[in-house]
């Protein structure tokens, strides 16, 4: 491989793929509806291995359109120096990001027609809200992250809406037909933590970009209403998130194998004191992985927990 299709493929996986965000937000809900499934004995892999490509091919979608559009509007964009520079250089294109997108969309559908098959109707109005919420989040005439309302999106298609629907898809797979059956409150309320884990990356990412976002006329949390209101924000969706497993134990009738997720508390407070302290784009440019690494920790122990039966 030549040097410059070696400086094409990782610019590729880091900077557009981005796994170190992507890969978490989309397996952190799969793993815990694939526990879930198994608490409630109606675990089936594949369609829970396909709801997460498809998953995971919308967020990577969603991810490259917001590159694209900032591209298009910003073409001296001193946010991602390197897009900028490989756009100048030819070594990216903005017909190849429209068509990287058509790809991923196209291919989250593909996924979706299997899922229909096995899991009935329900299943492509949820692919296709989650499709429309990942493309207006940065394109379209109301880009809702640019008008600073896009915490609740990830809250919900990226928490609620992820660990449901996957559960959802199990359940009716394995002949489950009633919603009151196939999609009982866990689902949901398992959900809760996962989206507000999510969402904290978001708001890093918005205090990391928050000058940026100015000179782009974005309007996120952090540049609103600042930085500090953006970390009580943080703070506020961590607690509930170790807060929530006593819920889980306690409401809901789990094990207390649903407190695994306590076990990540140590790192949660590393990385809050690590949104807390650091100011500078560049300080906060690896803690966002490093929350995408938390999120992902604590859902396989959640899913883990609640896969466990009491007794």
């Amino acid at each position: 491989m030549n040097e410059a299709a070696r400086s094409r493929r990782e610019l590729w996986i880091r900077k557009l793929l981005y796994p170190g965000h992507t890969l978490p937000t989309a397996t952190a809900p799969a793993a815990v509806a694939a526990g879930l499934a198994i608490h409630n004995h109606v675990f089936a892999a594949i369609p829970a291995l396909v709801a997460l490509l498809a998953g995971w091919c919308i967020q990577v979608g969603g991810v490259l359109t917001d590159n694209r559009e900032n591209l298009i509007e910003a073409p001296d964009d001193r946010e991602h120096p390197e897009l900028v520079r490989a756009l100048r250089e030819g070594t990216l294109t903005l017909s190849g990001l429209t068509a990287a997108i058509g790809a991923c969309y196209a291919l989250a559908l593909l996924a979706g027609a299997y899922l229909l098959h096995v899991a009935g109707p329900a299943v492509l109005v949820i692919g296709l809200l989650s499709i429309g919420a990942s493309w207006v989040y940065s394109a379209g005439p109301l880009p809702l992250g640019k008008l600073g309302v896009a915490d609740p999106l990830f809250f919900t298609f990226f928490g609620i809406v992820s660990v449901a629907g996957i559960y959802y898809v199990q359940a009716a797979a394995g002949g489950t037909s009633l919603p009151s059956d196939a999609l009982p409150l866990p689902a949901i309320a398992l959900g809760l933590s996962v989206g507000a884990l999510t969402t904290n990356i978001l708001v890093i990412d918005d205090i990391r970009d928050r000058e940026f976002d100015v000179t782009k006329g974005k309007r996120t949390v952090a540049v609103r209403f600042g930085k500090q209101w953006s970390r009580a924000e943080f703070a506020a969706l961590l607690s509930f998130s170790y807060a929530a497993p006593f819920w889980y134990w306690g409401g809901l009738g789990f094990s207390a194998w649903v407190l695994l997720p306590l076990l990540t508390l140590p790192w949660a407070v590393s990385t809050a004191r690590a949104v807390f302290t650091r100011d500078r784009h560049e300080e906060l440019v690896p803690v966002t992985p490093m929350a995408g690494r938390l999120l992902l920790a604590y859902s396989v122990l959640l899913g883990a927990g609640a896969a466990i039966r009491a007794g």
